[in-house]
Order: C-alpha cells, then sequence, then structure tokens
C-alpha cells in the first residue's frame, strides 16, 4: 500500500481522495454537541482506531488521519494559510475546502548501511485569524499525529511485529487537545492570529516540523512564539512537564500566571531542545513550549490505547494550553528570545535498542541534571534485582558515561538480553557500582 502510495501523482489531493486511500473508511470528523470531556474522547478513539493503522509516516492510514483532522477545521470554518501554488486557498479566503489545509512534504531519512529513505507526506494546517492591532503577528500551536504504524524498529515491543502501534497518548492525546482548543478560539478569538499545525513525521525526526519551520507562511519576526503538545493524554498525581520556559526571558511569568485553581503541579524546565516538534521552532530562534504529561510503560507499544488515557486530565491540560495560547496573543509586547544552555534531558528518543528490558523509570521532571535520574524501578525487574533505586542518577552504563537520557539509550541498544553489565550511579553523595542481568522486554 505503501509503494502505491508514493506512486500516487495527486498523492495530497483532496481529502476525499485521500480518505480514499484508506484500507478501511475512515470515521467522519464530527464535532459533538457534548462538553470537552467527550469531544476529546471521541476524537482521540478515531485517531487511535484500526482504520488509522497507527499513522504510520508514509501509509495510507497516515493520509486518513490527515484528512480526518482537516475536515475538522473545515467544520471549524477556519482560514487556510497563504499557499502560492493554490490561489483558491489564499490567506483568509476560501474556508469550506478541506485539502486547503494539507500542506505536502517530502523528506530523506538516513538509513544505516543503505541508501536514505525516502518519505511523501503532509502537515495539517490552519489559521485562526487575530483581532485587532496585534492580527498582523501570530503565535504557533501545534502537536504532531503521526505515530509508529505497523512498524516494530522504533518500537518497544519489536516482538510483537507488524502489530499495530495506536499511539493514543502519542500523540493522538496532543492531536485532539490541539483541535479542542483550535475550536475554543475559533469561537473566540484572540488577539494575535494563531496557526494551528498538525505535524507528520516526528517519529522519523521531527520531519513535518522541520520542513514547516524552514519554510514558515508568514514572516518569522511576525511569530510570537511556538506551543507543542506532545503526550499529554496520562497526567498523574496532577503533574505537568513544561518545556521552554526560559526560551524567552518573560515566558516562566507566563506559564505561572496560567496555572489557576485547581492548579497544576508543574514541572517547569528553562531546554527548549529535545526530540519533539518544538525544538524546530526554537532552532530558529523562537521562544518555545512543549507541554508533556511524562513517560509510562506503553510508550511506543501496542498497549499505548485509548481506554488507558484520563480524559479528565486532558480536558485540564485543554483549559491551561488555551490559557497560555491566549497570554502570548494578547500580550501587547513581543518576547525576548532568550538560548538556553543547557544539557538536554528530554523525552527519550525513538532508538530501537535491541529488546533490552531494564525496568528503570526515568525522572523526565529533574530538569538540568547530568546523568541519567530515576524517578524509580519496577517491582520484579532487572533493575531492582540489581539493586537500583529511586534517586539514583545513573553517571556509567558498562564503559559508556552517561550525560543525558540520550547516552542513556544508545548504551542499552549496544546490549542483549541476558548481557551481564556494570552501572554506576551517583546515590546522595557516594557513586555506587550495581551488576545487573538485562532482561528482555515483553
Amino acid at each position: 500500500m505503501r509503494d502505491l502510495l508514493r506512486s500516487r501523482r495527486a498523492a495530497f489531493g483532496a481529502a476525499l481522495l485521500v480518505l480514499a486511500a484508506c484500507h478501511r473508511a475512515a470515521p467522519a470528523p464530527a464535532l459533538l454537541s457534548t462538553p470537552t470531556a467527550g469531544q476529546l474522547r471521541a476524537d482521540v478513539a478515531v485517531l487511535a482506531s484500526p482504520a488509522f493503522e497507527g499513522r504510520g509516516t508514509g501509509t495510507a492510514g497516515n493520509d486518513s488521519a490527515a484528512a480526518f483532522i482537516a475536515g475538522r477545521y473545515t467544520a471549524l470554518r477556519l482560514a487556510s494559510v497563504a499557499q502560492p501554488e493554490r490561489v483558491a486557498c489564499a490567506q483568509g479566503g476560501v474556508t469550506g475546502k478541506a485539502e486547503c489545509f494539507l500542506l505536502p512534504f517530502s523528506a530523506s531519512v538516513p538509513v544505516r548501511n543503505a541508501a536514505p529513505r525516502s518519505y511523501r507526506s503532509q502537515n495539517v494546517v490552519a489559521l485562526i485569524p487575530g483581532r485587532g492591532a496585534l492580527a498582523g503577528e501570530y503565535v504557533i500551536l501545534g502537536a504532531h499525529f503521526d505515530h509508529l504504524g505497523r512498524d516494530s524498529s522504533s518500537a518497544r515491543d519489536p516482538e510483537k511485529g507488524r502489530a499495530i502501534r495506536p499511539g493514543a497518548d502519542d500523540n493522538g492525546s496532543g492531536t485532539a487537545t490541539v483541535m479542542e482548543v483550535a475550536r475554543r478560539l475559533a469561537k473566540e478569538p484572540a488577539g494575535r492570529s494563531v496557526i494551528v499545525v498538525n505535524f507528520s513525521g516526528e517519529e522519523l525526526g521531527l520531519l513535518g516540523s522541520t520542513h514547516f519551520a524552514n519554510n514558515l507562511p508568514v514572516a518569522k519576526e511576525k511569530v510570537q512564539a511556538m506551543v507543542n503538545l506532545d503526550m499529554v493524554g496520562r497526567l498523574k498525581n496532577d503533574k505537568l512537564i513544561v518545556y521552554g520556559v526560559q526560551t524567552a526571558a518573560e515566558m516562566k511569568a507566563i506559564v505561572d500566571s496560567a496555572n489557576v485553581e485547581p492548579k497544576l503541579a508543574l514541572a517547569a524546565i528553562g531546554d527548549g531542545e529535545g526530540p519533539s516538534d518544538h525544538a524546530a521552532f526554537y532552532r530558529k530562534d523562537l521562544p518555545v513550549l512543549h507541554l508533556f504529561t511524562d513517560l509510562h510503560d506503553d510508550y511506543h507499544t501496542a498497549n499505548d490505547v485509548a481506554e488507558k488515557l484520563n480524559i479528565d486530565g486532558m480536558v485540564r491540560v485543554a483549559d491551561y494550553t488555551e490559557r497560555v495560547v491566549r497570554a502570548l496573543a494578547d500580550r501587547p509586547g513581543r518576547l525576548t528570545f532568550q538560548r538556553v544552555q543547557t544539557a538536554a534531558s528530554n523525552r527519550p528518543s525513538s532508538r530501537a535498542g535491541s529488546g533490552v528490558y531494564l525496568g528503570t523509570v526515568p525522572d523526565m521532571a529533574a530538569g538540568d541534571v547530568k546523568g541519567m535520574p530515576l524517578s524509580g524501578v519496577r517491582p520484579g525487574s532487572p533493575a531492582e534485582q540489581g539493586g537500583l533505586k529511586a534517586g539514583d542518577i545513573i553517571i556509567k552504563f558498562g564503559t559508556k558515561a552517561i550525560t543525558s537520557i540520550y547516552d542513556y539509550t544508545d548504551a542499552m541498544g549496544a546490549y542483549k538480553p541476558d548481557d551481564v553489565v556494570e552501572i554506576v550511579v551517583k546515590r546522595g553523595t557516594a557513586e555506587v557500582t550495581v551488576t545487573v542481568k538485562l532482561g528482555r522486554r515483553g
């Protein structure tokens, strides 16, 4: 099916053509007359449904997910951004054509010991015009809608082969929340215009967001900030992690003032880097925020299903996101961009590893800690059996020094199940060495 899609000359034509490429009929993008929770639940159920087969970039399921989102923006009567090759889709012009929201792109991904792999996909982009003197400036609100599809190479359960990885939290949750915030902003626009973007190709290396950031439909100098939502569906203990709070001098105050009662337990981290779509904009010297409700055991597995999401928590994240976006869009002055000097520690990369299981729980809210901080270990796991504990900071894994979560995932990928490895941790003021026999994932 992928080869068939790539051979189509009009792969990114009208939404109806995209829908026709599905293996199954795609659900209609209905707007419910229910409260926010009902809409979020319904949208994630669609995005994580078997009809979209995990939304892998370059697949029919991904194309159909794009058409589903475009259909929603059509129903909301949002405007399209300027597209020179599509006169009928000029900014502020035609609002009733779903295809006007699909912006195609092509990208190549390096493959070890093989030729680069080419992908054709699309971002979904809509415009909510602002009102008043600030309408000529912009806030970008985004989330990626792609996931792993049936590809096991980046999955944490490779033993399941070509099983669908539904990606309900990663990132059906962010996609649905962005669509909900767009609905609210369309009903009551802010001062600055808001560009809503749903990116494809994030799981392959920020392909869609990088293309969009490199080809902004407006002048970069007119962009106030970018707000990214990625994995916001598993709110636990009220904790919401917010990256990028030091990317503008004024950002911390904005983040804090948006946290009204009943307050979220914000874990504010300064860095604007990390493997999610906000990084593409930070690298263009734009202030960014990234909202994230933390990792969980189902990340990049077939168990990331809609039934496991905290829908009430998603409502709270939607409420918070709306307040942040409105604050950014309504403030009279521009933000003062700052580049943050820090050792990045964000979500893990999508490196597949080799099926190794240790059972550590990363502390994603630890901030700028040198090493790999742990918030816990899984009961009965090799980590627990080997003596690792909550609060430990892994600083060496075998022969490799660990300064970040990226070093840690790379080090894990060099081993196989049943290997024995020495791990050095910082525990309090002491350095402790433990010996662990690695397990097999699944």
